[in-house]
């Protein structure tokens, strides 16, 4: 015997029957018409080939053929209940297991350090976090929620903007007594800056500067490239470069002293955070609370 969906329907009907003592309390306690259920339960009793329910004009009981039917069908639509008020608790509760890709320096200046915090205020979830800085694709890849600086994702997902955090022009102490502060943007043409290229596009971040309404772009050089914001970080707090930065990524070493923010009045120019996931139907509690998580550290 094959499986359909009309399968289990015959089999909620029969249930809805034996627990509600008549064909019309059945009715009424799904919500359709006592035809409807007289019709559900023939074509369940032609399905199976054996007479389930022996009726009379007072009353509906089990036939023989009914009683080890239902007998043996009950335990799986028990265990099919349970699953369904699983399943919709994950709605609410925040629990299981939650994978998310995030970009390499979220994960490195953001989350590293803090994922603590979040599994204390729900112990009933477990983490993993896939470092990358490419969306990919969520659903083949098992993933439940992507975390990423930048452009938003495909059209076909769902992008949450958490924040937006600004693009700080940075340079150490050491730097600095070496090499001297530059005074203004275009002064960057003089010195030795690191450069940075997207290494999901393969793009070369252009230097920008916005003061207000004003826009100031800049021309600079330099001989290093990366596209590992981390290694920018680190080379140009010790001292190897000019860098351009997200303040959200280099915000401890800003108030170690580690970097100076040189130019504060031409901090205008901002790059944002988005939540990337596949539906905003049925959104996972924990996929909300990893996404609340990210937004309020960040």
């Amino acid at each position: 015997m094959t499986f359909d969906s009309r399968l289990l329907t015959g089999v909620g009907v029969l249930t809805a029957i034996v627990e509600n003592g008549s064909l019309v309390n059945a009715a009424d306690a799904l919500g359709i018409t006592a035809s409807g259920v007289s019709r559900a339960l023939a074509r369940l009793e032609a399905r199976v080939g054996a007479r389930l329910i022996e009726r009379t004009t007072r009353s509906v009981r089990l036939s023989e053929e009914g009683r080890r039917f239902y007998e043996r069908v009950k335990p799986s639509l028990s265990a099919i209940e349970e699953a369904a008020v699983h399943a919709s608790g994950s709605a609410n509760i925040v629990r299981g297991h939650l994978r998310a890709r995030v970009a390499i320096l979220v994960t490195t200046r953001v989350l590293a350090g803090h994922l603590g915090t979040l599994l204390a205020r729900h112990p009933e979830l477990s983490i993993e976090i896939v470092t990358d800085d490419r969306t990919g694709d969520l659903v083949a890849d098992g993933i439940d929620v992507a975390i990423s600086l930048g452009d938003q994702a495909s059209p076909a997902l769902i992008s949450r903007k958490l924040m937006e955090t600004r693009i700080l022009t940075v340079a150490s102490p050491t730097y600095l007594k070496r090499h001297g502060r530059p005074k203004q943007p275009s002064d960057l043409k003089h010195h030795a800056c690191i450069l940075f290229r997207d290494p999901a596009s393969g793009r070369a971040f252009d230097w920008e500067f916005q003061n207000g309404r004003k826009v100031l772009k800049v021309d600079v050089r330099g001989r290093i490239t990366l596209s590992d914001g981390n290694a920018l970080i680190t080379e140009c707090a010790a001292g190897t470069g000019i860098a351009q930065v997200t303040e959200n990524s280099v915000r401890e070493l800003l108030e170690r002293g580690k970097l100076v923010d040189l130019f504060p009045e031409w901090n205008g120019e901002v790059y944002p955070l988005y939540a990337i996931y596949p539906s905003r139907q049925h959104l996972p509690a924990k996929v909300r609370a990893f996404i609340d998580f990210v937004s309020e550290i960040s």
